[in-house]
C-alpha cells in the first residue's frame, strides 16, 4: 500500500519526528494538534472556542492535502485541560461536523506541551470512492 505524508511545517514535526497527517490507503491519520500561527506559535491564547476553531482548520488543510474531505472524518479525539469549557469545544467541533457526526471523545488532560495550549485534537478519516 502506497503511504503519504503530509507535513504543516510545524517546528515539533522535524524534532520529534512525526508528520501532521499520514495516509495509507483510503485511511488517514491526523496527528494531535494545537491552535498554532505558521511560525508555530500559540493562537488564541485562554479562548477555548477559538483554539478549537483553528485546530479543525488546521485539521481540514492536512486532510484535504491527502485528498480527503472533512465529510470522511470517522473519529475526533479531543484532549482538553479544562473540561468545564466543553461546551465552547463543543460548540466549534460542532460547526465543522454537525451534519458528518463523526465518533468522538473528549477527556480532561492534567497539561498539554505548552500551558498556552487548551485543546488538542486528532482525526481519523476514510476516504471513499
Amino acid at each position: 500500500m502506497t503511504r503519504e505524508s503530509y507535513n504543516s511545517g510545524a517546528k515539533w514535526e522535524p524534532i520529534v519526528g512525526y508528520a501532521r497527517a499520514v495516509r495509507v490507503g483510503d485511511v488517514i491519520e491526523v496527528s494531535g494538534t494545537v491552535a498554532v500561527d505558521d511560525q508555530g506559535n500559540p493562537v488564541e491564547v485562554g479562548d477555548a472556542y477559538g483554539q478549537t476553531h483553528r485546530i479543525l482548520m488546521i485539521i481540514q488543510k492536512a486532510i484535504e492535502e491527502l485528498g480527503g474531505s472533512l465529510s470522511d472524518v470517522v473519529r475526533t479525539r479531543m484532549y482538553v485541560t479544562d473540561i468545564t469549557q466543553w461546551e465552547k469545544i463543543g460548540h466549534a467541533h460542532g460547526e465543522y461536523f454537525k451534519l458528518i457526526r463523526p465518533a468522538t471523545t473528549m477527556v480532561q488532560v492534567s497539561r498539554l506541551m505548552l500551558p498556552e495550549h487548551l485543546v488538542e485534537i486528532e482525526a481519523t478519516a476514510i476516504v471513499g470512492d
